[in-house]
This record gives C-alpha cells, structure tokens and sequence, in this order.
C-alpha cells in the first residue's frame, strides 16, 4: 500500500471518532491499489473498480465497531480477499445463460499511436495477467501478499489462516509455474 497505515494513521479509528478526512485520503491514495490487486486475481477493469469500492464501503460501515487487533492494511487487505470470495460466489450463484456479454467499443484518450516500448509493457503486462490466472487460488492470495504488497510470510500466515509452512510451500510453487508460462529459466544455484 502507498500509504503509512499504522495505529496512529488507522483510517478506521479516525472515522470512528468521527474524523473522515484520513478516511478520503486512505480511498485516494489506495483505490488503484486495490484495482490492480483484484486484476491480478482475476477481473476485468470494471469487476475490479466494483469491487474497490465494495472495499471502501465495508471498510466505511465497519468503523464505528472497529477494533483494531493487527495492522491496518492486513484488516484492509483481509476485507478485500472476502469481497472477492464473495463476488466468486454470487459469480457462481448466477445462472448460465449462454449468452456472451456485450463487447464494449473504446477510444484511446490519446489519439497517437503507443509507441514500441509501450508496448513492450503492455503485451508482458498482459502476459504476466495470463500466467496469474493459471495459478491455483491459493497460490495466486500468497503470490499477491508476499510479492506485491510485501507483506510477510507469519503475516500472510495468519491472514489466510493457513501455516507458514504452506505460504512458503505456495509461494515457491508460484514462482516455479509462473517461470515455466512465461518461459523464464529456473535458478540453478539452488539457494535463494
């Protein structure tokens, strides 16, 4: 997370007392944040802008009983995996009905052509995307902890309720499948 959301920056605790301007700063710095992390997971821009901001709104209702019991951000991120079990839930609740959704038509804000290096970024972005989706659930909510957000493994630990020793066991094999798709060699030194 971009922000320092610590005790004294709890975003919840200050809406509590009835001080929503950390609050606005918290949506403001983080929501891309959270967009990015459910993309990763899985959704589409516009799944991800939704789920962000069913984010926002538990965080928001759950601050006048919040009582903070780990970091702020492991809360912040706890709310956001449950949204998105929530949302595979209600996904797999919905009725197949055979029909593909409409694709929508986009314009380019800028009307120049992206230039080669842009995209480079955006093929091995997309790249990256595909691979994340060909990791198991579980390996995808450790990859995620530990290497984007940095956070660590007794943590991720306590966050997912799963040991140490399978966050350790999910990261090593998400990184070992993430290099066989994208076609990266492993390390042959053996340490790491």
């Amino acid at each position: 997370m971009k922000g320092a959301w610590d005790f004294e920056r709890d975003p919840l605790l200050a809406l509590g007392r009835g001080d929503p301007r950390l609050f606005e700063e918290f949506v403001l710095l983080e929501a891309a944040t959270f967009i990015g992390f459910f993309e990763r997971l899985g959704a589409d821009g516009a799944e991800a802008e939704d789920l962000t901001q069913d984010v926002f709104l538990r965080l928001y209702r759950a601050a006048p009983g919040y009582q903070p019991r780990d970091a702020f951000e492991s809360y912040a991120l706890r709310v956001a995996r449950n949204a998105w079990i929530d949302a595979g839930r209600r996904r797999a609740a919905r009725p197949n009905t055979g029909q593909e959704a409409p694709v929508e038509e986009f314009e380019l804000e800028d009307e120049r052509a992206p230039g080669p290096r842009s995209l480079e970024v955006v093929e091995e972005s997309e790249r990256a995307r595909a691979a994340l989706a060909h990791l198991s659930d579980g390996q995808r909510w450790v990859f995620e902890l530990a290497v984007v957000h940095g956070r660590p493994y007794p943590e991720i630990a306590e966050l997912l309720g799963i040991p140490i020793g399978t966050v350790k066991s999910r990261v090593f094999h998400a990184v070992r499948k993430l290099r066989e798709l994208l076609g990266e060699p492993e390390d042959s030194g053996g340490a790491s």
